[in-house]
């Protein structure tokens, strides 16, 4: 058994200086590799001159400034604010779906499901939507609707809209 280990060993020891033997090989060609000039570089891109511009519109609306400050913009439009709020001018309009119609003529009534699912009955004048959106008339096929909306300049406009009966 001895002898046996001896010789693995003996196997082991001339494999590791075997390995080790490439060194000076290697040795020599890093020094090769380092003696050899480098390549050269590429040249530095030319920087491009650039127009320079002033601005010289002094006498011109600063066009950071709030654009609408000389404007009243009210135009009579605005929201109640006094006004209670209905039970549908919690749902976006386009949530809302106009399920059927009760009468006929001046007396007809829309039915509209909300999302709660929870069918109401809708008549002229009657609110709806988030936007402020008055009820004007309703038909057989649709209800119309006016709903106000801001311009962005502290003023109000007025948006038509209207909801359609769902194809069943």
């Amino acid at each position: 058994m001895t002898a046996l280990a001896a010789v693995a060993l003996a196997g082991c020891t001339r494999g590791v200086t075997s390995t080790y033997g490439d060194a000076p090989n290697l040795e020599g060609w890093v020094a090769d590799v380092k003696t050899r000039p480098a390549p050269p570089l590429d040249p530095l891109p030319i920087m491009q001159q650039f127009e320079t511009f002033e601005y010289a519109a002094h006498g011109l609306r600063d066009p950071f400034s709030n654009a609408f400050t000389d404007r009243d913009g009210s135009n009579g439009l605005r929201p109640d604010s006094d006004r209670r709020k209905q039970t549908l001018e919690q749902f976006p309009l386009d949530t809302l779906d106009m399920v059927g119609t009760l009468g006929q003529g001046s007396g007809t009534v829309a039915l509209v499901m909300a999302p709660d699912k929870v069918t109401y009955r809708v008549s002229p004048g009657a609110y709806m939507g988030q936007s402020d959106g008055r009820v004007t008339g309703v038909f057989e096929d649709r209800i119309e609707l006016v709903e106000l909306v801001s311009d962005g300049a502290g003023g109000w406009l007025e948006r038509p809209a209207s909801l359609a009966l769902e194809d069943q």
